[in-house]
């Protein structure tokens, strides 16, 4: 895979060539020294890529000219992250480890217990910053997807959106959560596959409030221990996507 990945969004599915956005053209040229020849992977976010070659290295409009066309296949299970949103600069770890584990989306969330509360152009400017965090990463690893980033909304917003999920997890800390290889074991009884589409729910240190967690096992979620030790949150978002990636991909 060459060095040099760039995102894009090209008007066509089929484009000769590719002209890159300014903060794209910069960042390719300028922070990564690319040169005309050099071969760039251009990559909308949505599983295409586009092999091609720079031609001109411009600093605020690069070009690229393409050579051939790739159409990734999605992954076998299209997770949804909602994650408690967190003290300090741990969302924006948390938004590059669920690029590279392949959240198909993330949902900051805003709970009893969280001590982080966005007003909405502050909220707004942290979204720009975890949409910058998820490119970075798709782009270091190699991930063609890049998962939408959701609005900060509250968890009963969250439950209705992902009323259709077929499998829905809530990690916690209480009495009767079950361990994760029970709840796949019976997943894959009930359907005699792994599932296609997943809700992970993460809370904030010191994990959801009992009407919460009540108020998600009324949608649908299952509570599961992510073992004896109490993880962190960014820890808990990073082992509960790491085990349903191997879960889902295992019969892929």
């Amino acid at each position: 895979m060459p060095d040099f990945r760039a995102y894009c969004t090209p008007a066509s599915a089929e484009p000769a060539e590719i002209t890159l956005a300014a903060d794209e053209s910069h960042h390719l040229v300028t922070v990564n020294r690319a040169r005309e020849g050099d071969p760039v992977v251009a990559f909308d976010g949505r599983g295409t890529e586009w092999h091609c070659d720079l031609v001109a290295a411009r600093r605020a409009a690069a070009v690229l000219r393409v050579r051939t066309r790739r159409q990734h296949p999605a992954p076998p299970c299209e997770i949804t992250l909602g994650q408690a949103l967190p003290k300090g600069a741990t969302m924006d770890a948390i938004v590059r480890k669920a690029t590279e584990l392949g959240a198909r989306r993330l949902a900051p969330l805003e709970t009893e217990r969280t001590q982080v509360h966005l007003a909405a152009d502050r909220s707004d400017r942290k979204g720009e910053k975890w949409r910058t965090a998820a490119l970075e990463a798709a782009k270091q690893c190699g991930n063609p997807f890049v998962p939408d980033l959701l609005p900060v909304q509250d968890l009963r917003a969250f439950l209705a959106t992902t009323a259709d999920a077929e499998l829905k997890l809530i990690a916690s800390l209480a009495p009767g959560a079950q361990p994760l290889k029970a709840v796949f074991a019976a997943f894959r009884a009930a359907h005699a596959r792994p599932p296609r589409t997943a809700a992970w729910l993460i809370g904030p240190e010191g994990d959801f409030s009992p009407a919460e967690l009540a108020a998600a096992q009324a949608a649908g979620f299952a509570p599961v221990t992510l073992g004896p030790l109490v993880l962190r949150c960014e820890t808990a978002a990073i082992y509960a996507l790491s085990v349903l990636r191997h879960e889902t991909a295992s019969d892929a």
